[in-house]
């Protein structure tokens, strides 16, 4: 996908997440707004992946817990 144009946004950080930002940004030769952008994209990756997990799980058959509980029990497990 092509890169869009930046857009503005207003974002409050509360303040030791802010100076460790902002330190991050400094430490890593980046802007702000270019550590947060990774951040979210990371993120935004991660639900994806889990999306897709649950996607892949979707016929799996499924087991109460009152049942498997039962079953444990009746197992001499618990």
């Amino acid at each position: 996908m092509p890169a869009a144009s930046p857009k503005r946004a207003t974002v409050y950080f509360d303040s030791a997440l802010h100076k460790a930002l902002r330190l991050k940004a400094a430490e890593t030769d980046r802007s702000v707004s270019d550590v947060v952008n990774e951040a979210v994209r990371v993120l935004l990756a991660e639900d994806a992946d889990d999306l897709a997990a649950l996607r892949d799980r979707a016929d799996e058959p499924t087991v109460s817990f009152e049942s498997f509980v039962r079953d444990l029990k009746a197992e001499g497990a618990i």
